[in-house]
């Protein structure tokens, strides 16, 4: 059985060396790298967006519609990131190195597609839609500073072994 820990500079490397040569010979890392920005900038853009309709009560079509990209490209990264995790950990999600970022990926999910049931489905009020969307979008920069910190954590893994 697996222990789902989370990797630190003192404890097992992020990455066995048969792990790290998969991760750097695979496209998904590539995919990920050029993912993971544009659905920043997506993200920054929308958010600016949400922030001009909460404050003037202007843009609401287009505040909408930037979250429904930002959730496109969140669940693009997710099943890319899936990917990417069967092919250097041999599953696709959950493995030990990077447990609780998908776990938490998966909350992120979940107040997205909220947003989306909303949206499209349940005809939610603006208002509280746009609060749905902060909420994901403060949960997806919590679960991207995981990312980041665990990223981070590698590269000081491979300075420390080289």
């Amino acid at each position: 059985m697996a222990t789902h820990h989370t990797t630190t500079q003192g404890a097992n490397p992020l990455y066995t060396p048969a792990q790290k040569m998969r991760r750097d010979q695979t496209i998904w890392t590539l995919v990920q790298g050029i993912l993971a920005p544009l659905q920043f900038i997506v993200f920054l853009v929308s958010l600016v967006l949400v922030c001009r309709y909460l404050l003037s009560g202007e843009g609401y079509a287009a505040a909408s519609w930037s979250i429904v990209v930002k959730t496109g490209f969140l669940f693009l990264i997710m099943i890319t990131g899936a990917i990417w995790e069967k092919v250097v950990f041999g599953q696709w999600l959950f493995a030990d190195a990077f447990f609780w970022e998908d776990v938490f990926s998966f909350a992120v999910i979940a107040l997205h597609s909220l947003y989306l049931y909303g949206l499209f489905i349940s005809g939610m009020a603006p208002m509280t839609l746009m609060v749905i969307a902060l909420a994901a979008y403060a949960a997806y920069v919590i679960n991207a500073g995981q990312f980041i910190w665990k990223l981070r954590m590698a590269r000081l893994q491979s300075e420390a072994a080289a």
